[in-house]
């Protein structure tokens, strides 16, 4: 498998392998950062460039995960690596608790240990679903969103794509995130939310403004 990315993000998928006993022939991917003996924790490659990329896919399959975390980087490296052969997989730990019934993951999403999903949830592709969040029944998250760790979605909570709630935030029931919104840390949020806008507060209050994603 190869991670996209070899710091921050890209540590913590590597531990979900480990927790999945499937470490054989990881490698990562990073050319923006200078190493200096190209491996991480000296075991696992760092792959540089295209050529590396395509030896790498046709000797090893050509799966890869994210390894990074911030949505629109995630988004991008996604359509690069789909176009050169990749085929964009989720990596969930097994020590996330995941509901029985009408749960629906997207391609890529990446789930951490102790995450919870109940019932009747569906999440898009390219998530990042951080340590102890809790989603519970009926709620909708978008593509390339990121769910910081506490983070909490009561029911038919509806997030758009894009959009990054931040540590221990709590969306109360049937409230609506826009895309490209930003919740703060430990924000409570109970009205909707529209599109581009950052909230932050207890109750959560529209900060600014910012420009949309144009892609």
């Amino acid at each position: 498998m190869l991670i996209i990315g070899a710091k921050g993000f890209a540590k913590e998928v590597l531990e979900i392998f480990k927790q999945l006993n499937e470490t054989k022939n990881i490698a990562f991917y990073d050319d923006v950062n200078t190493y200096m003996d190209y491996s991480l924790y000296n075991v696992y490659p760092i792959l540089k460039n295209k050529i590396e990329v395509e030896t790498y896919f046709n000797k090893n399959g050509n799966s890869f995960t994210l390894g990074i975390g911030n949505p629109v980087l995630r988004y991008k490296m996604a359509s690069k690596f789909n176009s050169l052969g990749g085929k964009l997989v989720s990596i969930i730990s097994p020590q996330a608790i995941i509901g029985s019934y009408d749960v629906n993951v997207g391609m890529g999403t990446n789930i951490l240990a102790q995450a919870t999903l109940s019932n009747s949830v569906t999440i898009g592709n390219g998530c990042i679903i951080y340590y102890n969040v809790i989603i519970t029944h009926d709620c909708k998250v978008g593509d390339f969103v990121e769910l910081s760790p506490g983070a909490t979605l009561l029911g038919n909570v509806v997030v758009g794509s894009f959009s990054q709630i931040g540590s221990n935030a709590t969306i109360l029931p049937n409230v609506s995130i826009g895309k490209n919104v930003t919740i703060g840390a430990g924000a409570v949020v109970i009205n909707n939310v529209p599109d581009n806008s950052v909230v932050v507060g207890i109750p959560a209050k529209i900060i600014k403004t910012v420009e949309p994603l144009n892609f």
